[in-house]
């Protein structure tokens, strides 16, 4: 087993493809695949399994990764400091329900530690598509709620996945409107207050379940309803339409200014807001930097 031959894992499970990694690397494609093939036989064991769709990492090769990025990230921390050698770009990737704190938290954690050269990736994207990026380690951290309605079905799909959920906070639900709906005068909404405004919630693509939705109440009918795909043309409808959304009441005037503000909504319902990753894979350094950026930026 070689240093190089781990390098070569790192990279084929970043870019999810042989073919891609290699192009990366400068390298055949057959070279890369026959160095990978002789470090799976020494080891005794399967890191990557091959379909027709495609190349993705196994059980074993989830653990088999992590150790892998560790022994890298203390190699290159050897070589810059006695032979003055030029860092890696380094990669780190999150995908997450659309959250402003998700957003500061990333920015924080580029300021901070970004080098010279990197690649890293913010995904804001489907519940459904955030576990199955973290799944194949697309993402190494990925970023949803679980309430009681949903966590039946969430806990088993991250039980499958070999995933886990770690919690960020606990919030009261809250709607987010424009500061100039009638309704932002009040401390507090009823649900039957909202019947005569937009609801705006975010598509969820083929996995369009009330399970997989990323606003809570989703099974409640609406007699104005309209799906979006980002977070900045939901907060135009705010503005533009007196809409709607529900959420944790979490906001950040520095991404969305000050037009928009949370207004707490009358229910019994909590969200559950949190991290998940594998749970047989210990968390890069930038992953651990990004969950600690996550807590102060909630705090903040």
């Amino acid at each position: 087993m070689t240093l190089q031959q781990l390098k070569y894992v790192i990279e084929v499970a970043t870019r999810g493809s042989m073919n891609e990694a290699a192009k990366r690397l400068f390298i055949s494609q057959p070279s890369l695949s026959n160095a990978i093939r002789d470090l799976e036989q020494e080891l005794r064991i399967t890191i990557f399994e091959r379909t027709n769709k495609g190349i993705t990492l196994s059980k074993e090769g989830v653990e088999f990764l992590s150790y892998a990025r560790q022994v890298v990230e203390q190699a290159e921390l050897l070589e810059n400091r006695y032979l003055n050698a030029k860092p890696s770009p380094q990669h780190f990737s999150v995908s997450t329900q659309h959250y402003a704190f998700a957003v500061n938290a990333f920015v924080k954690l580029v300021q901070q530690y970004g080098q010279d050269e990197y690649e890293l990736a913010l995904r804001e994207t489907k519940t459904y598509e955030i576990i199955q990026d973290v799944k194949s380690l697309r993402s190494e951290i990925g970023i949803l709620y679980l309430n009681e309605f949903n966590s039946k079905v969430i806990n088993k799909l991250l039980k499958d996945a070999g995933l886990v959920f770690n919690s960020l906070f606990v919030a009261k639900p809250h709607i987010f409107i424009s500061v100039q709906n009638p309704l932002a005068k009040q401390e507090s909404v009823a649900i039957e207050q909202l019947q005569d405004y937009p609801y705006l919630s975010f598509d969820q693509g083929e996995y369009n379940s009330f399970h997989f939705s990323e606003e809570i109440l989703s099974t409640l009918s609406h007699p104005k309803s309209i799906q979006v795909n980002d977070r900045a043309t939901l907060f135009n409808l705010l503005i533009g339409l007196n809409g709607y959304t529900i959420s944790t009441g979490v906001l950040s005037a520095d991404l969305n200014g000050n037009e928009i503000i949370p207004v707490p909504l009358e229910c019994e319902e909590t969200i559950n807001v949190g991290w998940i990753s594998h749970k047989n894979a210990s968390l890069s350094n930038l992953g651990v930097e990004y969950v600690q950026a996550l807590h102060e930026a909630i705090q903040s």
